[in-house]
């Protein structure tokens, strides 16, 4: 099997698991922080809904520089925006990663700010860290932000305890 199947297969799978609870955020209370140095609820469901992106940029480059990076923030403003975001993400991540090779997968790619290195690893381990481990971390804090809410929390590996009601 190539790597890149192995890793359309576990993108299409935790997307289902995406799109649920972005689909849960409410935009009413999209200012909503549990701590004061916490994100906005609206700017962490948009950086859940952007990490499918980072496959698309490993793939396509050799490194990000945070000193020479020009990055703009997506602000979404309804959940359905926030969900065309993310599919369209989704999709461009997805064709990277049809078009991907096994040596790409290899290929080393780095992390820095200016001339700080923080890492340099293989791609394939940059995908897995940065990409799919990154959104469902910040999946689980997503879901905190809607407990503490008292918006149901979706069910992604299981049942929820609004599941079971």
């Amino acid at each position: 099997m190539n790597l890149n199947q192995a890793f359309i297969a576990e993108l299409q799978q935790e997307a289902v698991n995406t799109r649920k609870i972005l689909a849960a955020v409410p935009f009413d209370q999209a200012s909503f922080k549990p701590h004061e140095k916490s994100m906005a609820m609206d700017r962490l469901a948009v950086h859940v809904a952007e990490l499918s992106s980072w496959i698309t940029l490993i793939l396509n480059t050799s490194e990000l520089n945070f000193a020479t990076m020009d990055f703009k923030s997506y602000k979404a403003t309804s959940s359905e925006d926030l969900l065309q975001y993310f599919d369209t993400e989704l999709a461009n991540a997805l064709k990277a990663l049809e078009n991907a090779s096994n040596e790409d997968f290899q290929a080393p790619w780095s992390m820095r700010n200016g001339d700080v290195t923080y890492f340099t690893l293989p791609k394939a381990a940059v995908i897995r860290t940065w990409a799919f481990n990154h959104a469902i971390h910040h999946r689980g804090q997503l879901s905190v932000y809607l407990r503490l809410c008292n918006i149901p929390v979706p069910g992604m590996y299981g049942p929820t305890a609004d599941d079971r009601q």
